[in-house]
């Protein structure tokens, strides 16, 4: 029983790790298409078979990044082979977070409706 408890923490652990560990790998990729990424979450599977890692960008083009991250995940896997010490390393697929971009453009319209408001006053 005991096992069983433990076994989510060990989820949110191996995450975690690989959520540190890709942030580092990125750094070093040479591709032009990916700019200045921020890695915000990595979602794994229970069988560790497979890890949504979600990421912002900060400079670049979202769409031409995701491609190029989800090409290079095979190598960025490789490499985590070699710094994780689990027997299953998960198949990385990559997905642009909009958070980011939908709490700026919602701070926006807040502004503008205070803006708005104080006018009418």
């Amino acid at each position: 029983m005991k096992q069983k408890r433990s076994i989510p923490n060990r989820s949110f652990r191996v995450a975690d790790q690989i959520q540190r560990d890709v942030a580092s790998l990125i750094r070093d990729l040479k591709d032009p298409r990916i700019g200045m990424v921020t890695i915000h979450a990595v979602d794994v599977t229970v069988d560790y078979a497979h890890a949504n890692v979600f990421f912002s960008l900060l400079v670049g083009d979202a769409q031409q990044c995701e491609i190029a991250l989800n090409e290079a995940a095979g190598f960025i896997r490789n490499n985590l082979f070699k710094k994780l010490q689990i027997h299953t390393v998960p198949t990385l697929h990559f997905k642009f977070d909009r958070t980011t971009e939908r709490a700026a453009e919602l701070n926006a319209l807040i502004v503008q409706a205070n803006a708005t408001r104080a006018k009418e006053d």
